[in-house]
C-alpha cells in the first residue's frame, strides 16, 4: 500500500470517527433536553406552604382571610349589635378590588372569607349579588311551574345589615435579580342602614424574591 492510499485511509477513518462523535453528541444533547423538560409531580397537603414565584398564592389567601375575619369578629360592633337587636347581624361580602400588579384570584379570596364568616356561627350570611340573581330567576320560574304548596314567594329575602368590601394592593421594589413584593389588603365593614364604617382592617405581607442565576 503506497503512502497516498494510506493517507486517504487515515483521512477516511478520522472523518468517520468525527462523524460518529458528532452523532453521539447530538444524541446526548437530545437526551439531556428530554430529561430537563420532563415533569415530576409530587402530591402536597393542601395546607402546605410552597412559594415558587413569590406571587400571591393560595396560602396568602387562606391566611389573610382567616386572620382578618378573626379580627373583625372580635371587635365591639358585633357585641353591640347583638345587645341592641337580640339577634346575629347578617353580613354580605361586596366587591374586593384587585389593584395590584398581578393577577389575583379574588374569587378564591372571597370564598375563603365567606367560609370563615359562616363557620364562625357568629353572623348570618347573605348570598352575593350574582347568587341572588340566579335564585330570583328560580323563584320566578317556580311562580309559573311549581305547585302552590312548594312555591317560594317573592319578597321574602333576608336583608344584610353589613357589607364587607375592600382592596388588594402591591408595591414592588426590584433591582437586578432581586425584588421585594409588598402586599396590602384593606377591608371595611359598612352598615347598610346608615353607611357607617363599623370596622376597618388591614393585613400586610412582604416577600423577598431572589431569582436563580442558573437553573437546569
Amino acid at each position: 500500500m503506497n503512502q497516498k492510499r494510506m493517507m486517504s485511509l487515515q483521512n477516511y477513518q478520522v472523518g468517520r470517527f468525527g462523524k460518529i462523535c458528532l452523532q453521539l453528541l447530538i444524541v446526548s444533547l437530545v437526551l439531556f433536553t428530554l430529561a430537563a423538560c420532563s415533569k415530576k409531580v409530587t402530591r402536597m397537603d393542601v395546607d402546605e406552604t410552597k412559594d415558587l414565584s413569590g406571587d400571591w398564592n393560595d396560602t396568602d389567601s387562606r391566611l389573610v382571610s382567616k386572620e382578618m375575619i378573626g379580627d373583625v369578629l372580635s371587635r365591639p360592633w358585633l357585641s353591640d349589635f347583638v345587645q341592641k337587636t337580640g339577634s346575629k347581624p347578617a353580613v354580605i361580602v361586596g366587591e374586593i378590588r384587585n389593584l395590584s400588579h398581578e393577577h389575583i384570584a379574588v374569587g378564591t379570596f372571597v370564598g375563603d372569607m365567606e367560609r370563615e364568616l359562616i363557620n364562625s356561627g357568629r353572623v348570618d350570611f347573605v348570598a352575593s349579588k350574582t347568587e341572588r340573581k340566579e335564585i330570583r330567576e328560580e323563584r320566578s320560574d317556580q311562580d309559573l311551574h311549581a305547585s302552590e304548596e312548594t312555591r317560594k314567594a317573592m319578597g321574602q329575602e333576608y336583608g344584610a345589615d353589613y357589607m364587607l368590601k375592600g382592596t388588594i394592593n402591591t408595591i414592588i421594589d426590584a433591582e437586578g435579580d432581586e425584588q421585594v413584593k409588598y402586599y396590602q389588603v384593606d377591608l371595611t365593614l359598612i352598615s347598610l342602614v346608615d353607611n357607617r364604617k363599623a370596622w376597618v382592617g388591614q393585613k400586610k405581607i412582604k416577600k423577598f424574591v431572589e431569582k436563580n442565576k442558573f437553573r437546569l
